[in-house]
């Protein structure tokens, strides 16, 4: 992750900055670049994003959005996929999907880069689940493993190729194994 200098800004002077690619993050005062997706990222990324939607979308369960600006809780951050209740989906005048999402997604999603740093993400994680989110992933694509966070903060890890992953009580129509998560990189 690249971190600006440390130069105080405050959450609304951020938001008023400029877009960065990758995304830029406002943590505890801080601007913190996301690292680069790379192979690996992308493709897990996109494939769980696809597979959400596919489960959940048409009977306007959830939706999954990548890497959509979420500004709560004094924080403003970009999770991998960040997924939302359908009554939950910000709208503008129009009806249509805001473009501001000023809330915590239902439930988070990251996945690890190489070069990114483990005890932020979760620090990100936490800080969903303290704004009311239901559950945080966090996946590992090199140790071919993930960290499931609850609600109430219990940790479990999945690492076992058949081991069905858990999800928020909304989305209980998605199944998705280890083994089959990680089958994507194999794609």
């Amino acid at each position: 992750m690249v971190q600006t200098p440390t130069q105080s800004l405050t959450l609304d002077e951020f938001l008023k900055l400029p877009e960065t690619k990758p995304a830029s993050e406002f943590i505890d005062g801080q601007i913190i670049q996301k690292p680069m997706p790379q192979g690996k990222h992308s493709t897990v990324q996109i494939d769980l994003g696809a597979s959400i939607n596919l489960a959940l979308k048409p009977s306007r369960t959830a939706r999954a959005y990548p890497e959509l600006r979420c500004t709560f809780g004094g924080r403003s951050i970009v999770p991998d996929l960040a997924v939302f209740t359908w009554e939950r989906i910000p709208r503008d005048e129009n009806g249509e999907v805001a473009n501001t999402f000023a809330i915590a997604p239902d439930w988070t999603i990251e996945i690890l880069s190489p070069d990114q740093s483990q005890t932020r993400v979760v620090r990100n994680i936490l800080h969903c689940l303290a704004h009311g989110t239901q559950m945080g992933w966090l996946i590992d694509p090199d140790e071919k493993l993930v960290f499931v966070y609850f609600a109430d903060r219990t940790i479990a890890v999945f690492e076992e190729m058949g081991d069905r992953l858990p999800v928020p009580a909304f989305a209980e129509s998605f199944t998705l194994t280890v083994g089959q998560l990680f089958s994507w990189l194999e794609e």
